[in-house]
């Protein structure tokens, strides 16, 4: 769980995520020096509850790096899987053992939860322009790179450490938000399983979008640049790619 200046939502979310009935539960926090005081926060939140952890880092440099901080922390423990999932509420904590029940049924290398599959809803209070920008950018993403994963540009997903492993993150491109897209496409790209669960997607509880002109840049720019780094590279077998309904799971 990646942040920076998420004080007002933090522990909410977190003591939502640990109340779940998951025994094998483990949560990383991966702070970016905060100037709001999460990273504080988070510390505290370690010191009450063994299951959760802290990743201090130095600067802010992007959920990207953040990210693949974290995941490599995660993956030095050991885990079977590892779920990100944002803070500030817009991802809601009940949809995590939907995703691992798929994961579990299908398995899947990677479980993505999915705002543009039947079933998945939107934000109500989202408007008009915010709804179009967001399915435009999955359009442009997946018809740039051929990935058959409906909601590309998700940030709340589950994976297997195998998966995980196959990336090579110290290798990737992404700084910000396009981390999503790119390790999606290598993941298809390695012939890992992927499903997509509806979700539900919240608008943030508080604060505001860490989406600045830069990060839309790198957004806009990463697939064809995937595409031109992976020209001519044979592809794994044909990508498996399903939905799983919550009757399924």
């Amino acid at each position: 769980m990646p942040t920076y200046n998420e004080a007002a939502c933090l522990p909410g979310t977190a003591a939502a995520l640990l109340a779940l009935p998951l025994p094998g539960l483990r949560l990383l926090i991966v702070d970016d020096d905060s100037p709001d005081g999460t990273g504080r926060l988070a510390d505290e939140l370690a010191a009450a509850d063994p299951r959760v952890s802290v990743l201090h880092r130095t600067a802010k440099e992007g959920l990207g790096r953040a990210y693949a901080a974290g995941i490599g922390a995660a993956l030095r423990d050991g885990p079977d899987y590892v779920a990100q999932m944002d803070a500030d509420g817009s991802h809601r904590v009940e949809h995590l053992p939907e995703l691992l029940g798929a994961a579990l049924a299908t398995g899947a290398g990677l479980v993505v939860g999915s705002r543009y599959v039947p079933g998945g809803q939107l934000a109500a209070d989202w408007g008009a322009r915010r709804r179009l920008l967001s399915a435009c950018a999955n359009l442009y993403a997946t018809s740039v790179l051929g990935v058959p994963i409906r909601d590309l540009t998700a940030g709340y997903t589950l994976w297997s450490a195998d998966a995980l492993e196959d990336l090579a993150l110290d290798g990737l491109r992404s700084a910000g938000y396009s981390f999503q897209v790119e390790t999606k496409f290598l993941a298809v790209r390695a012939g890992h399983k992927v499903v997509e669960v509806p979700i539900r997607f919240e608008d943030r509880a508080h604060g505001t979008s860490k989406m600045d002109f830069a990060t839309q840049r790198e957004s806009a720019l990463l697939p064809p640049r995937l595409r031109w780094d992976h020209r001519g590279r044979r592809r794994a077998a044909r990508p498996q790619v399903a939905l799983a309904s919550r009757a399924d799971i």
